[in-house]
């Protein structure tokens, strides 16, 4: 995730016309990623390049209008690519169609650089016919206080990877679903009995980075009941992050269900991929790219030439079953990118048309082709994925229950001050410690004691 803040003063037209050159016959618009051809993200950008504009162009000249469509792509870093667009929208620049990092978008919202889709386009943004083929929990990754900002085009989720080799030698079951976390702990206590075998590997501390919050502290926040940030207040350090901090103290405390220098060693995070790989560690706490770009038999970077034979997979239980945010006894954390339209374009029905276009489902089928992932839409992922088990799972099961972290801008730094208190008991702290310590920073990051829950 790109740390670049965005300045809350930013600018922005007061109010706009949906209706702006509606009735054009001839015009431009732009597309702006952070993919180039031959470069960074080469798939998405050749897409782009060779499928979406010459097939928006053909599709619009049978409508009697001539289209040009120009692609204005970057291969850099994400952090540059944010200011880069943050600064152009705030000019009342750039492209009509802006791709963001769903994290950025209640940024941008607050700075008014972007608008609701609705405003923006009119009443036809919410009666697009693809919103009843994405999951309102998928929605929520472009969404911002109840209201849409643009279209994601596809995301991810996290699981529980389990390797069945190690089950089936710990007596354990190969086919593995937990419906607490005591079931999972029971597991790690089973796999101890294995020598050199890490039972649970959940990232913690700061050398793992965004990881430690992504793929530890947030799912299991949410499976203790709480989210980060909800209601205009994040959580502090009260009894659902004791409950998380408890649960890694298990791992890395005495008990020793993890490998505490793992967590600590500035490659620890690929070190674990590699173990997992190699059959030394029983379960791990991953995203779809350990299975997709990872593990992958072909050309995975921790190459597992058994692992669809010998990995499991499960959906992350809350603390017991029904105690979960929203009531839920499953939870996971997504993320991936949005598409949206510029305030400012000439062309807003124009841009608009292009956007839905973007995720037509043959158009996003033909973006998937050859490398499924799991998309935005249902339809595509019945049909996409029907032989994938792994991502049919994902699409099925995952997504209805997920979450997404709180696109705003303190929430780098409070990522930071998560990462922090995992590595405080990591170092022997205790839970209550931890979370206390955690508890004072959030409140000077937010600006106090009123912008927090107890928890």
């Amino acid at each position: 995730m790109a740390g670049a803040a965005v300045s809350s003063c930013g600018g922005g037209s007061s109010s706009t016309d949906p209706q702006r050159n509606a009735k054009a016959r001839t015009f431009t618009l732009t597309i702006a990623r952070n993919a180039i051809v031959g470069g960074k993200n080469d798939a998405e950008a050749s897409w782009i390049t060779k499928t979406v504009i010459p097939g928006f162009v053909a599709a619009e000249k049978a409508k009697g209008l001539r289209v040009k469509v120009v692609y204005h792509g970057y291969g850099v870093d994400d952090d540059a690519y944010k200011t880069k667009t943050a600064l152009d929208l705030k000019s009342k620049a750039g492209a009509d169609i802006v791709s963001l990092d769903g994290i950025w978008v209640g940024e941008f919202a607050q700075a008014r650089y972007i608008k609701p889709l609705a405003d923006v386009v009119g009443a036809r943004a919410d009666s697009w016919d693809g919103w009843s083929q994405i999951s309102p929990s998928v929605q929520q990754l472009g969404s911002f206080q109840g209201k849409r900002y643009g279209i994601p085009p596809s995301t991810d989720g996290r699981v529980l990877f389990y390797n069945k080799k190690l089950f089936a030698r710990a007596g354990l079951p190969v086919n593995w679903q937990p419906r607490s976390w005591d079931e999972i702990l029971a597991a790690g206590r089973a796999l101890k009995k294995l020598p050199g075998v890490t039972p649970l590997q959940f990232d913690a501390g700061t050398a793992m980075g965004e990881a430690t919050t992504m793929q530890g502290v947030l799912p299991l926040l949410a499976g203790a009941g709480a989210q980060i940030y909800s209601g205009g207040k994040w959580t502090g350090g009260g009894a659902a992050m004791k409950q998380v901090l408890g649960f890694y103290q298990h791992l890395y405390g005495p008990e020793g269900l993890g490998d505490r220098k793992l967590q600590q060693e500035a490659k620890g995070r690929d070190k674990s991929f590699e173990e997992f790989a190699n059959n030394r560690i029983g379960v791990l706490l991953e995203g779809v790219y350990l299975w997709r770009a990872v593990l992958n038999p072909k050309d995975g970077i921790a190459r597992m030439p058994d692992r669809d034979q010998a990995v499991g997979y499960a959906l992350i239980p809350a603390v017991a079953p029904g105690k979960g945010v929203q009531g839920r006894s499953f939870v996971s954390m997504s993320g991936g990118s949005v598409a949206t339209v510029n305030p400012h374009t000439k062309y807003p029905q124009q841009a608009f048309d292009l956007l839905a276009y973007l995720n037509r489902p043959d158009v996003v089928k033909a973006r998937i082709a050859g490398n499924p992932e799991v998309t935005s839409r249902n339809d595509v992922n019945a049909e996409a994925l029907k032989n994938d088990p792994f991502l049919s799972f994902v699409a099925q099961k995952v997504l209805p229950v997920t979450l997404f972290r709180p696109g705003l801008a303190a929430y780098t730094q409070v990522s930071t001050a998560l990462q922090e208190a995992t590595a405080g008991i990591v170092a022997g702290h205790s839970p209550d410690d931890a979370a206390g310590q955690y508890n004072g920073k959030l409140e000077g990051i937010v600006g106090g004691a009123g912008n927090v829950n107890a928890g």
